[in-house]
């Protein structure tokens, strides 16, 4: 594990676990944040304060966040759709959270019933209140790299939404490849579009989804157009309810890996990461697709098999 140069931005206890059937035990999150933070993760979004009955996975969140782990240096992130789920994350003490809208029309209103106008009035509102709380405040964007009801995506329009956002006080913009549509050619057209429309590298986030399998291939292009901070779900869990055919998250032991062998520090243990992944497998019980959790998983059943064989 070596100084971190790139650093990943975990949703596995969030969008990760959204759209499992299966309510999980809030101690069994709980056990899953303390993992990711000991793995060394710095940034772990660990639930969202949306209506309970829109996600029932995430209904604890008020229960959740007084019981998260202390961990130096570990933020602890919730999702917010509006001011009231702005006013349950400072009651329960969250000290950084996220908002979300969508870059296109049609998915901006399945996601959240508001036109994109109507969304940009309502986060103006939450994100300046949660500035002037003190919080840190990162703003998703999805379907940047495409939307699955309309197809593709006008950049310019992204870059006037992010700048609105900006405006309003958001510390970072993620740009969100909702449902895994991107290349890495449309990568570097949409972050060199955000740094003239005069948003900071530093302040871009990528968060792709894998259902092509091409999560790896864009994270790479926007490393190499200077982004450094890249959202990821341990052993690629996660999708978005409202997208169809958005079927998992980049996965972040594939994440860490790819940085790690080419040299650029994430400052995570892989190996302590992937046996987080591989108890989450076991808490859902059922298979999880992240690449370098499968290969894991493989070393493990091989090694098992060499010991009972001698």
């Amino acid at each position: 594990m070596t100084e971190a140069q790139v650093h990943i931005y975990e949703v596995s206890p969030r969008d990760g676990l959204q759209n499992e059937a299966a309510v999980v035990r809030t101690e069994d999150k709980l056990a899953l944040i303390d993992g990711l933070a000991r793995t060394g993760v710095r940034d772990i979004e660990v639930t969202s304060f949306v209506r309970p009955s829109w996600i029932p996975q995430l209904a604890d969140a008020a229960e959740l966040v007084p019981q998260l782990p202390a961990h130096e240096g570990v933020r602890y992130w919730a999702l917010i759709p509006n001011m009231r789920g702005l006013d349950r994350a400072l009651d329960a003490g969250i000290g950084h959270v996220a908002t979300f809208m969508s870059a296109s029309e049609t998915h901006n209103k399945k996601n959240l019933n508001r036109t994109r106008r109507e969304s940009l009035a309502t986060l103006d509102q939450v994100i300046s209140t949660a500035k002037d709380a003190q919080l840190t405040v990162r703003a998703y964007i999805s379907t940047v790299f495409g939307c699955p009801y309309e197809g593709t995506v006008d950049v310019e329009r992204t870059v006037q939404i992010a700048q609105s956002l900006r405006q309003a006080g958001a510390d970072v913009i993620a740009l969100g490849d909702t449902t895994g549509m991107g290349n890495p050619t449309l990568v570097r057209e949409v972050v060199a579009a955000m740094v003239r429309g005069g948003v900071p590298l530093s302040s871009i986030a990528l968060h792709m989804h894998d259902t092509r399998g091409t999560a790896l291939a864009n994270i790479l292009a926007g490393y190499e157009a200077g982004v450094r901070i890249f959202d990821g779900s341990v052993a690629g869990v996660g999708g978005c309810p409202y997208a169809p055919g958005a079927s998992g998250n980049a996965a972040t032991e594939d994440l860490v890996h790819m940085f790690e062998a080419m040299g650029h520090g994430t400052g995570i243990d892989l190996e302590r990461l992937a046996e987080t992944g591989v108890k989450l497998g076991e808490v859902l019980g059922r298979p999880l697709p992240g690449r370098y959790h499968l290969y894991h998983l493989g070393t493990q059943a091989r090694r098992q098999r060499s010991s009972q064989s001698a």
